[in-house]
């Protein structure tokens, strides 16, 4: 459908190839596999969750993900954020609840 519009004219077809660029950066930043998956977050280690149908690009990736957050230590810096964020969380909380 978006090609036939692009097609359609010669304007529209101008546009095309001067958007090329930004096209193939958009379908890169929306394609699953380059991320493999998210993390899961609350548990003791790294675990990214995958989609049950990724295909090996997908899988590559998750496992670079695993490894980067692993070597990053993020969940050390969760925890140490979580940490010292917990009085403006339980203040904010203490303040939803009164209604303050």
């Amino acid at each position: 459908m978006l090609k036939n519009e692009i097609m359609s004219s010669l304007p529209s077809r101008i546009g095309y190839l001067l958007s090329k660029g930004a096209f193939k950066r958009l379908k890169k930043k929306i394609d699953y596999s380059e991320y493999g998956g998210a993390p899961l977050l609350g548990i003791e280690g790294v675990c990214i969750i995958s989609h049950g149908r990724s295909n090996a690009k997908a899988m590559r990736n998750a496992v670079l993900r695993a490894h980067e957050y692993a070597q990053g230590n993020v969940n050390s810096h969760l925890m140490e954020e979580m940490e010292k964020n917990h009085d403006l969380m339980k203040n904010g909380r203490s303040e939803a609840v009164s209604g303050s």
